[in-house]
């Protein structure tokens, strides 16, 4: 019984050590575009450009990308870098020993990253669009960047370009719980150049990357959901039939 009463106190532990591991920084709430087309398309071009370099997605085929509305012509013409063939996978020329060298770890592949980030913390979404707006530049890492959801990540800012750079401002501030502690605490980013983009237009790049890399988890998940409602209108429909044929059945016996 004891073993089973800590089994049970880790599996609900588990989502608060996991936020705590990434260092428990509040998670903003990514906005849902599943069907949002031309938000996907865009977010499929940041992807190849920016993220393709170092990250794979060998799950991931080319050509699936005509289900969010872009032809072959399109695939070929704009997004196709790493392949000569609409129907390769997303694969990246960068050996694995290669990455784990100039990173301190080997690049993750993207194919499912976007449900391998959920915890008890918030969506596997809301945890990429945090990180991907919380880089400050950090020159005490190798990389020179360092991000408040993943503390000393080994990823550069890749978007840098787009938001600018920022530095992260600490104050002390008083301890609330201790008398006469102070405790230096986090109050906000200082931009110290611009990008190319404004933070409104910069959030709503993020979005739309982060977007797609929900969508690349399970591109047919649209067409899952549009199925699923008429399997569940088959199924009452089947209901209401059924009990009706039920009670015609059983008037005469009763």
């Amino acid at each position: 019984m004891t073993l089973l009463k800590r089994l049970i106190a880790t599996l609900v532990l588990l989502p608060a050590l996991a936020f705590a591991e990434e260092g428990g920084y509040p998670l903003d709430r990514a906005p849902e575009q599943g069907n949002n087309l031309s938000a996907l398309q865009n977010g499929a071009k940041l992807f190849v450009n920016y993220c393709l370099n170092c990250h794979s997605a060998s799950s991931m085929r080319y050509n699936r990308l005509r289900d969010i509305g872009l032809t072959e012509e399109q695939i070929k013409n704009n997004l196709l870098f790493t392949t000569d063939k609409v129907g390769g996978l997303m694969t990246i020329a960068m050996a694995p020993k290669d990455g784990k060298e100039w990173f301190g770890a080997t690049p993750p592949d993207l194919s499912v990253i976007a449900r391998a980030k959920a915890s008890g913390a918030g969506s596997g979404p809301d945890w990429l669009y945090t990180y991907l707006r919380t880089f400050y530049k950090d020159d005490s890492r190798p990389t020179g960047w360092n991000n408040m959801v993943f503390p000393n990540v080994g990823m550069p800012h890749v978007l840098w370009e787009l938001e600018g750079i920022r530095t992260a401002k600490y104050e002390d501030v008083k301890d609330p719980h201790e008398e006469g502690k102070t405790e230096h605490k986090f109050v906000g980013f200082e931009q110290v150049k611009p990008g190319k983009m404004n933070k409104v237009e910069y959030d709503v790049a993020v979005a739309d990357l982060v977007s797609y890399l929900e969508w690349m988890g399970e591109p047919a998940q649209n067409t899952r959901k549009r199925l699923g409602v008429w399997v569940l209108l088959y199924l009452g429909m089947f209901f209401v039939l059924a009990w009706r044929l039920n009670a015609s059945y059983w008037k005469d016996v009763k």
